[in-house]
């Protein structure tokens, strides 16, 4: 027997009709190459979203095309989120950070008719042109003065379209299956795979994105997103701020600089952020220098990469912000786990220990951790295996494929160590590939990353594995000072004495200038190994 209720679809679309009936007045601000703050309503933001789908028509896309887009978080991106989905084509999001051969490779893949492009990488896909044979023409994100001379064929003028288009669209009624975005993975292992979103997926991502015990964002908020709009979906921010109403803030190119965030923060009240580790370092070394403050910001969203807890610290003692450890990857939309607020009742000791974890998942995610034969280990919080997921948001195959993501059972292998305690709690030990396997036994780097960048005076940390005569791998730690301070490395690595058993303690460390990060901000171990896989040890390893 099934159920008598409505069968109404889900779909982004939805989004876009509760925002216009429910906060038609509510802000968007983004900062643009030719303007330093573009403000206006989500009423008029809809309003071009259905001149450009005009656009969009008049240009020929037909229902499930691509549309390729290079862009920063600003409110043309955003119009073109909405533009595209709605109306049935897909909006691929590439990140412009990638190497020029995997963007050539991502656009072909894809089978993108048409880009939108920022001008600053004009000339990027003038230099790749000649390969494109997918890619019908080419719309630079600005206006007629800031128009960039160009000899691409089909080159056009973002705002120069949308002059005299109607103001309104007939938009399709989608089926939730339907595709609505795509984003491909930054490839550190082979060519980048492309995830395809539905609308049903992205519908029931934005549900558990607002959840009290996720971001939990209210209608008179402003959120910050810093993580990018090209990479993952902005984490569902585009789609979570209008269905609830909340001002929108959009960093635009500048979402790497302190004194940018810092302003746009305390400018438009900012309450809630998000962004990856390094993003919060700048902002926080700004402030420092600065001595300005963030009144009405009251939390701020980590992840990407582990946060050290002296960020945490740095931002609740000097500011009073509450930092939320978030996770989750391209192939979950991305959440899949948020570190909520502790009880105040929670002693401060063991409060600690558990936000440094990656938090549990919300409603829509199963989490379980295996062993070598697939077999299931305790939430216990000490076994600790393969990580996989699944559920309504997470990706079931790549785009193209035409083999299964998943294990015989339906998991999604997430590629991650880890633990699950008995409340549920996430801890990220390590990517299987960065795993340090000494004499046998396995060694977190991500513990050993975390603890170094609790000293005073370091800036950034890594720990890699390095190859060893005798214990086949021993850790090798990699650490960036900040400015003016002077460390020795004995006197680094004696820190870690009584705090890790001896074995886990790396056997060297090496201070360096800058570390490698990913085209997504992570700090990138397959380079750190690759330069240091001749490192000679100082001395014989008794461990």
């Amino acid at each position: 027997m099934n159920g008598m209720m409505m069968e109404s679809q889900l779909t982004l679309t939805a989004v876009m009709r509760r925002a216009l009936c429910n906060s038609p007045d509510s802000e968007v601000i983004s900062v643009t190459l030719d303007n330093p703050l573009h403000r206006y309503s989500y009423k008029q933001a809809f309003a071009r979203a259905a001149q450009l789908a005009q656009v969009l028509c008049m240009l020929g896309a037909n229902r499930g095309d691509r549309i390729g887009t290079l862009a920063w978080n600003d409110h043309r991106h955003f119009e073109l989120y909405y533009a595209t989905s709605c109306s049935g084509l897909v909006c691929h999001t590439i990140n412009p950070r990638l190497f020029p051969e995997q963007i050539h490779y991502i656009i072909e893949h894809a089978e993108d008719r048409w880009l939108f492009i920022d001008p600053l990488f004009v000339p990027l896909i003038e230099s790749l042109e000649d390969k494109l044979s997918t890619v019908e023409g080419v719309i630079v994100l600005t206006d007629r003065a800031h128009m960039p001379d160009s000899k691409l064929a089909n080159y056009y003028c973002y705002e120069d379209l949308l002059v005299n288009q109607p103001s309104s669209f007939q938009w399709p009624d989608l089926r939730e299956e339907s595709a609505a975005a795509l984003c491909y993975t930054s490839g550190t292992t082979g060519n980048p795979k492309g995830v395809l979103y539905s609308h049903r997926a992205m519908a029931l991502h934005t549900y558990g994105v607002l959840m009290p015990d996720a971001f939990a964002i209210r209608r008179d908020e402003a959120i910050l997103p810093v993580v990018p709009m090209f990479h993952v979906n902005a984490w569902s921010i585009p789609y979570a701020a209008p269905a609830v109403g909340a001002k929108l803030v959009l960093p635009g190119p500048s979402m790497g600089c302190g004194e940018t965030l810092s302003k746009l923060i305390r400018q438009e009240s900012v309450t809630i952020a998000a962004g990856v580790p390094t993003v919060w370092l700048a902002l926080l070394k700004y402030l420092r220098n600065s001595k300005e403050t963030l009144p009405s910001l009251n939390r701020v969203v980590v992840g990407g990469s582990a946060c050290p807890w002296s960020i945490m610290e740095e931002f609740e003692q000097q500011h009073g912000v509450y930092t939320h450890h978030a996770w989750g990857m391209s192939e979950m939309s991305p959440l899949g786990t948020y570190n909520a607020r502790i009880a105040p009742s929670i002693a401060p000791k063991e409060a600690k220990k558990l936000r440094l974890k990656q938090g549990r998942a919300g409603f829509g995610v199963e989490m379980r951790i295996v062993g070598p034969q697939e077999n299931p280990l305790p939430h216990n919080g000490t076994a600790f295996g393969a990580l996989q997921v699944r559920g309504p948001w997470i990706c079931e195959r790549y785009f193209k494929s035409e083999e299964s993501a998943l294990t015989t059972d339906g998991w999604f292998d997430t590629g991650d160590v880890a633990t699950i305690d008995s409340l549920g709690y996430l801890t990220i030990t390590d990517r299987t590939k960065d795993v340090i396997k000494s004499g046998g036994e396995w060694i977190s780097s991500i513990e050993l990353e975390n603890f170094a960048m609790t000293l005073e005076g370091v800036a950034e940390a890594a720990v890699i594995g390095v190859t060893h005569e005798k214990w086949a791998e021993r850790p090798l730690l990699l650490v960036v000072l900040e400015t003016g301070v002077k460390l020795k490395p004995d006197k680094i690595l004696s820190t870690f004495q009584g705090q890790f058993a001896k074995w886990w303690i790396p056997d060297d460390c090496i201070i360096i200038d800058e570390l490698p990060h990913t085209a997504t901000g992570k700090i990138s171990k397959k380079d750190l190994r690759q330069k240091f896989s001749e490192h000679l040890w100082p001395q014989e390893i008794t461990v």
